[in-house]
């Protein structure tokens, strides 16, 4: 009797350390990255900072972007070694870049803010240490090609809109 009480016991814990793992890989709807929700506002010194203009249609841009993304031309930077060469994650916590419902509720400002400075409480370190301002924004207008493929940040509207209508 005792060993049966052990062995449903067992089961029990092993079923509930089977969920909580499920739960903690990220298993279901999202990725595991949570809640789609709005990032908070970028700070006074980032907010009215943009893409230069031109850059969000522009393919050697695009390119350079890609380079710098996978770590092609700074072996101290790889964003793709966290965030999947195809903004897939590839470690846990990093931003899945193709979930394009998420990523819209990212200003241009508020990307580059996060490439910059990091994001608390995260892995997410900071790279402007390690990246010039103008490399910072090439490694944006190559993210973004995951999920708002085509999509540029209208700072006037304050939306993302077809990238050649960007002004």
């Amino acid at each position: 009797m005792k060993q049966a009480g052990m062995k449903r016991l067992a089961l029990m814990v092993g079923i509930l350390g089977f969920g909580l793992g499920v739960t903690a890989c990220g298993g279901g709807e999202g990725g595991g990255e949570g809640p789609v929700v709005p990032p908070p506002p970028a700070p006074a010194e980032y907010a009215d900072k943009h893409m230069p203009a031109g850059w969000w249609t522009d393919p050697k841009i695009i390119e350079e972007g890609k380079e710098l993304y996978i770590g092609g031309k700074n072996p101290d930077v790889n964003c793709a070694s966290c965030h999947g060469k195809d903004g897939k994650p590839v470690k846990a916590g990093a931003r899945d870049f193709r979930n394009g419902d998420r990523m819209k509720l990212y200003s241009d400002s508020v990307w580059f803010w996060r490439i910059s400075e990091g994001v608390p409480n995260t892995k997410m370190k900071p790279w402007k240490s390690k990246l010039s301002e103008e490399d910072r924004w090439k490694i944006l207008a190559f993210e973004r090609s995951f999920g708002l493929a085509g999509k540029g940040w209208d700072a006037n509207k304050k939306e993302w809109v077809p990238a050649d209508q960007v002004k």
